[in-house]
């Protein structure tokens, strides 16, 4: 029972959540959910982490989204599909247990800067200011910030109304009823508000309930395209699903450390996953910490949640669309705003002038990359630092404190 309530309650936020994400990236909404569905049975039965429950992550945005603006969804599918590779020669080559110490000053830089570019990608949607020059190609994430900015003369009561009660649903359900399924609160707000208010504005629409498969092509300039964009999404991912995986391990009370060989084995487990859904353009499956703490705390002991909540969200394309269809276009802005807002984790934005000089910079660094640089750079860039401090030790000996890999 505790299987069935937790997969349950994990397909509830992977619905609103999945087609928010897809829908930002560029992609058909419903392969949002695909990527659960399709990836499941895979991580669910070879995965290390019995109740780490993968699916459409916003660390992928800044990849998925880039390809598809250059290629289309099937320039998309071919990242997916080289991430997935990569992910599965980490786990031969025993990588995992080396990415699995990035710095937590990167991972968190990331996370902040993943839930800017969220953030920012919404804007013009809630304020009703949408246009084809914010969605411009070349305009990048300042860029179509900038735009806004210079159109919010002309916000729009009902769109600005229907985000913003979205976003005030979903953090008024996080205070008070922390074990909800807060996308799929807000985009009831959504729903309400906008029937309360008379919204005649974009809806979801019918989704699809057949499987697509993309079709795409192979040139030789994908050596200078594809590959570069599927390697740092495979190192993003990597990085996504182990971190997430410890922080299961310790919400189902296991506090020791995952083994190196289970960290290896787990990326085996997820590039597999990936290869079975980027054939039919499913973004790139990751470690998704709010269903998989969610399933945790409402009971869920074994592989099966992970598994049943694919079967629930089965269910729900095959006898909910209709309800589905009736949802604002931009209450999915609005829960993709709420998201990224609570990825900017706002602690972390107060510790700073506590952090050490090297965590800092760290910090700074890889959050401002990944809005205004790419996601890929944006690791490297904030890792760099760490490398360059354990170079200066050991070259010139220096006093200062080197980073505690075993730690990180």
């Amino acid at each position: 029972m505790g299987d069935c309530f937790g997969g349950l309650i994990a397909a509830l936020i992977a619905l609103p959540y999945g087609i928010a994400m897809a829908t930002l990236m560029g992609l058909p909404p419903v392969l949002g959910i695909f990527t659960s569905i399709l990836t499941a049975p895979a991580t669910a039965f070879l995965g290390r982490n019995p109740l780490l429950i993968g699916g459409t992550g916003s660390a992928t945005v800044p990849f998925i989204k880039a390809a598809v603006d250059q290629q289309g969804v099937g320039g998309a599918a071919k990242v997916c599909l080289v991430a997935a590779v990569f992910m599965m020669a980490f786990c031969v080559l025993r990588l995992g247990r080396f990415i699995a110490l990035v710095p937590q000053a990167v991972v968190t830089g990331f996370s902040c800067g993943v839930g800017g570019l969220m953030l920012i990608s919404t804007l013009d949607a809630i304020f009703g200011v949408a246009s084809p020059a914010t969605k411009a190609a070349g305009s990048g994430t300042l860029g179509q910030l900038f735009i806004v900015m210079a159109h919010l003369p002309e916000t729009k009561f009902v769109p600005l109304t229907i985000g913003a009660s979205v976003i005030a649903a979903g953090y008024l359900a996080a205070a008070f009823f922390p074990r909800s399924p807060v996308p799929l609160v807000g985009a009831i707000a959504g729903v309400i508000v906008g029937q309360l208010i008379g919204f005649h504005g974009a809806k979801i629409g019918i989704l699809p309930t057949t499987v697509p498969f993309v079709s795409f092509s192979w040139s030789a300039q994908d050596v200078y395209t594809v590959l570069p964009s599927g390697f740092g999404l495979a190192f993003a991912t990597s990085i996504n699903v182990l971190i997430t995986s410890r922080v299961v391990e310790h919400f189902r009370g296991r506090h020791q450390r995952m083994k190196m060989s289970d960290a290896d084995a787990e990326l085996g487990a997820y590039g597999i996953a990936n290869i079975c859904g980027g054939f039919f353009g499913a973004p790139t499956s990751v470690g998704i910490p709010a269903r998989s703490v969610a399933a945790v705390r409402c009971g869920a002991t074994t592989r099966m949640s992970n598994l049943l909540h694919a079967v629930f969200l089965v269910m729900m394309l095959r006898w909910g669309t209709s309800l589905i269809a009736i949802v604002p276009s931009v209450a999915l802005a609005g829960v993709t705003a709420y998201m990224g807002l609570s990825l900017l984790n706002w602690s972390a934005w107060r510790r700073l002038p506590t952090m050490g000089r090297i965590d800092a910079l760290a910090f700074l660094s890889t959050a401002i990359a990944v809005v205004t640089v790419n996601a890929a750079l944006a690791v490297a860039i904030g890792s760099s630092f760490y490398v360059a401090r354990a170079a200066h030790h050991k070259f010139f000996g220096a006093r200062s404190e080197v980073p505690d890999m075993q730690a990180l």
